[in-house]
């Protein structure tokens, strides 16, 4: 994976801007702030979006989050690990509802987990609840029919830390075509290997048909 350094990649607009002043300030964890306070934690989490593409690519960007992923019957565990230093609060859509005693549970299966110290605080941790096969394995949120070991779609970086690969997280990003995610392409595409472009071409083209990406990945 690469290491170099460059020029930040992308910065926020006037939309993350906005995002905001609804939902509130973000002060995110860097994937190293975050890594000791998984220490110990008794099952598998991992780093995706933008920070895994920064991860892979050594390119520096904005990140107005950090997500952190668990399956989703680790929840509970999650709550053990974090729940002494930040308040978890459950957002499903936009409906957020805080984890505590009287509501340990999640708003649906697979809802979000926003986390931040107090209600005067900004929001720290965006956690992702993943889905397991019935396997046990990995499985896509938005695709069931991608189904792996969690070894092959993700790695681990030389900090110890573990990251969706670059095609998987594209693939992830093609559904909202953000112009952060073009610039994610951009910088991950001339770094992956052949069979990752060949996935992430074969993935985009099954799952978003006619998608503006398609003439950028056909060009290899």
């Amino acid at each position: 994976m690469s290491t170099a350094e460059h020029d930040v990649a992308w910065e926020p607009d006037a939309e993350d801007r906005a995002f905001c002043d609804v939902y509130g300030d973000w002060d995110p964890l860097t994937p190293a702030e975050l890594a000791p306070l998984m220490d110990g934690f008794p099952d598998p989490w991992w780093v995706v979006g933008g920070h895994a593409i920064e991860a892979f690519t050594g390119i520096r960007r904005f990140h107005e989050d950090i997500d952190l992923v668990v399956f989703a019957d680790s929840v509970p565990a999650l709550r053990a690990q974090l729940g002494s230093t930040y308040h978890l609060w459950s957002n499903d859509g936009g409906t957020f509802r805080i984890i505590d005693d009287e509501h340990p549970e999640p708003l649906a299966p697979l809802a979000q987990i926003w986390m931040r110290v107090d209600a005067r605080s900004p929001w720290k941790v965006d956690c992702i609840v993943n889905p397991r096969a019935d396997d046990g394995r990995w499985r896509s949120r938005r695709h069931d029919d991608l189904v792996a070991d969690l070894d092959d779609v993700t790695w681990v970086a030389g900090d110890g830390i573990r990251y969706l690969n670059p095609e998987v997280s594209l693939l992830f990003k093609a559904k909202q075509q953000r112009r952060k995610d073009a610039i994610d392409l951009d910088s991950a595409w001339p770094l992956m290997s052949a069979a990752q472009r060949t996935w992430l071409r074969d993935q985009v083209r099954t799952h978003h048909p006619d998608h503006p990406w398609q003439e950028r990945l056909d060009r290899g």
